[in-house]
């Protein structure tokens, strides 16, 4: 039986809180503000960080500047969320957010990341955290936290078990991140860019109809895929997630594969995306279909663009709950495309489209994998082979 150890946090790590104040954002830079909505499982969704200047970044990783191989932990909203800094990205903390910076060398830092993952002790950490009306962790409770480890040689073991799957997911949505820029950039240099003056002159209405397919309570089954705006990542054109039927208690509305589902509720949000299968979706939501089989890739990215959001936005009625409307949606002009450049299009985008749903699937596999692995690895119900490291 392998020796086991427990160590406090601050044993094994430096503990550095945040700025207690928000850091000003800018437009654009090299420099990133993570958040605790940017924490997540893991791992830090710089794609929806805020970017700050070179100023704050400096003023603000005076306590301690987050470098690769650190872990940021989240305090509140929600508690116990951490995110691995992969990579020297130029990082500050964002408020009710701590930096540990693991110093000691008995304990791999794939191993603590893992440790802090694990559902048994996200429990304990929301249990710690259930003092006060918001859920919180103070910066004295998190130098005391404890952990348990293997030798290091298991650590490193197990920690790489579990990168193994990582790296896997992480690869699949680096390729569907690329497949779906190509496509978007395709749509806008052939039907925006090179646009020819000749093409007939048209309104989304011309290219897509909204269907209005009631479901009601009565005819929906358990096992019917719905989606909610929840499920709709902003400006994503597939769908990762999904509920059921045996979720919803009122009226939906039904979609078939290949509509275009584009969020009427808020719709800044820019929550477009084309569905990989039949099913039922919240009344907040449009169903968008092409009319053509032909115009089917063409009408996604078009309802996809940032100027239809907006436009959509602005003829929206509602001030604090904003639904844009398909009558003021459909009389969007476009310029419409010869139906052969439409076909040249539609063959090079939609295998894209199939492929980014494939590798969805494929994520969604090696998740459950992994999240099945991890507590059983972590607390040592299944045991990996290493080997013991020599002195010489």
């Amino acid at each position: 039986m392998s020796e086991i150890i427990t160590y406090r946090l601050d044993e094994i790590a430096d503990v550095i809180d945040c700025e207690h104040k928000t850091a000003p954002k800018v437009d654009s830079s090299d420099y990133y503000s993570i958040r605790t909505p940017d924490i997540k499982n893991g791992r830090l969704l710089y794609e929806q960080a805020n970017r700050v200047s070179a100023e704050t970044y400096e003023l603000w990783t005076k306590r301690g500047i987050p470098e690769a191989g650190d872990i940021i932990l989240a305090r509140e909203a929600p508690v116990g969320e951490v995110g691995w800094i992969d990579k020297d990205h130029k990082i500050c903390l964002g408020q009710r957010t701590v930096l540990i910076k693991i110093h000691s060398i008995e304990i791999d830092k794939k191993y603590l990341l893992y440790s802090f993952v694990s559902p048994k002790f996200k429990d304990y950490l929301n249990e710690l955290s259930g003092g006060s009306v918001v859920a919180h962790l103070n910066m004295k409770d998190i130098r005391a936290l404890e952990f348990s480890f293997p030798p290091l040689p298991e650590q490193k073991a197990i920690a790489s078990v579990l990168s193994s799957l990582d790296d896997k997911i992480d690869l699949l949505h680096r390729q569907n991140k690329t497949l779906e820029a190509m496509a978007e950039t395709l749509f806008r240099q052939w039907f925006i860019e090179e646009a020819k003056e000749d093409w007939e002159d048209g309104v989304l209405g011309d290219i897509a109809s909204n269907v209005r397919v009631n479901a009601t309570t009565e005819s929906i089954k358990p096992d019917d895929i719905y989606i909610g705006l929840e499920h709709i990542e902003r400006r994503h054109i597939a769908l990762s997630q999904y509920g059921f039927g045996s979720d919803v208690s009122s009226n939906k509305s039904r979609f078939k594969k290949h509509d275009i589902l584009f969020g009427k509720l808020r719709p800044y949000f820019h929550k477009v995306c084309i569905t990989p299968f039949d099913g039922i979706c919240s009344t907040d939501i449009l169903v968008l279909r092409a009319k053509e089989t032909v115009w089917t890739a063409f009408t996604l990215f078009a309802f996809f663009q940032d100027s239809v959001v907006e436009y959509a936005n602005l003829a929206s009625g509602g001030t604090r709950m904003p639904r844009a409307d398909w009558g003021s949606l459909s009389q969007y002009p476009i310029a419409i495309p010869p139906v052969d450049l439409l076909h040249q299009f539609n063959d090079l985008v939609l295998p894209s489209i199939e492929k980014i749903h494939t590798n969805l699937v494929q994520i969604q596999t090696l998740e459950n994998l992994r999240d099945t692995l991890l507590p059983k690895l972590i607390s040592g119900e299944v045991r990996v082979q290493y080997q013991t490291e020599e002195v010489a």
